[in-house]
């Protein structure tokens, strides 16, 4: 088992470390750390591993570095702990829009480096992750990290330039999916059922949903088939979706996230260069 430190406990360091201590990962292996006393201690209370305010005592000892500060403090934070990456950890960032040879250059020479893009659900073993490799990491890095993330979820390994667009389908995802949730469940109370019914309902439809796609191996549209029988509620419903363009509105979405995920690592990235000594 890797010996792993989490630097930053914020959204999606969080979801990883509880998706991670979910599958049942060692806690006494896992180290946490962040600048806010208040939310180490939630942490330790929660998951119960190791936690502390000092970055480079935790990467020192960790085989295993998981980045999961904002962009904005990334220079900061790896200039803080390049001197403890001497023994080379396989360093997995988080950080969208921070590139991979940004950080190779801040780190100790021959560090492996991945970028990955995880999503919230990985926090119940849910997730999806897109994995980019760094110059300098191997096969052998992209199978551990790919062991590692595959405990929350799914990963697919893709080139870093494509890390824009998986943040704007599956990074942004999530939040398409709460509001189709949410929508369905309005749609329920406004024709009759219980709020509480209208969600289970909602919930369960989308679940059963994505997962008959899952373990089906059918194309979506083939399952769309099998639902809109002739002159039913399905086509009916179908007909209305069409009409006021559901597919163009969530494509759009996606671009437009993919679009300013781009524009935000251009930012970063000059912002990166420009605190260079």
């Amino acid at each position: 088992m890797e010996r792993i430190a989490i630097i930053g406990t914020g959204n999606m360091g969080t979801a990883f470390l509880a998706g991670l201590v979910g599958s049942g990962y060692p806690k006494g292996r896992v180290t946490a750390t962040d600048v806010r006393p208040e939310r180490l201690a939630e942490v330790r209370a929660k998951y119960g591993v190791r936690v502390g305010r000092d970055n480079v005592a935790a990467v020192h000892a960790a085989s295993t570095v998981v980045l999961a500060v904002k962009p904005q403090v990334m220079r900061a934070t790896l200039e803080a702990i390049a001197p403890a990456t001497t023994h080379r950890p396989l360093v997995i960032s988080f950080a969208a829009g921070v590139p991979l040879a940004a950080i190779e250059q801040l780190l100790a020479p021959g560090t492996p480096v991945i970028r990955a893009m995880p999503n919230l659900p990985a926090e119940v073993g849910g997730g999806a992750t897109a994995v980019a490799p760094g110059r300098r990491a191997g096969r052998g890095a992209v199978r551990r990290a790919r062991t590692l993330l595959e405990r929350v979820g799914v990963v697919v390994e893709v080139a870093e330039d494509q890390m824009d667009a998986v943040t704007g389908l599956s990074g942004t995802g999530p939040m398409y999916v709460f509001i189709i949730i949410e929508a369905l469940a309005d749609a329920g109370v406004r024709v009759g059922l219980h709020r509480e019914t209208a969600m289970k309902l909602a919930l369960q439809t989308v679940l059963g949903a994505a997962e008959l796609v899952r373990r089906s191996g059918r194309h979506p549209i083939y399952l769309k088939d099998l639902v809109t029988s002739p002159g039913g509620t399905a086509i009916a419903a179908l007909h209305s979706l069409e009409r006021t363009g559901m597919r163009a509105v969530l494509m759009d979405a996606v671009q437009a996230a993919t679009e300013r995920s781009a524009e935000l690592g251009k930012i970063i990235s000059q912002r990166m260069n420009d605190a260079k000594p």
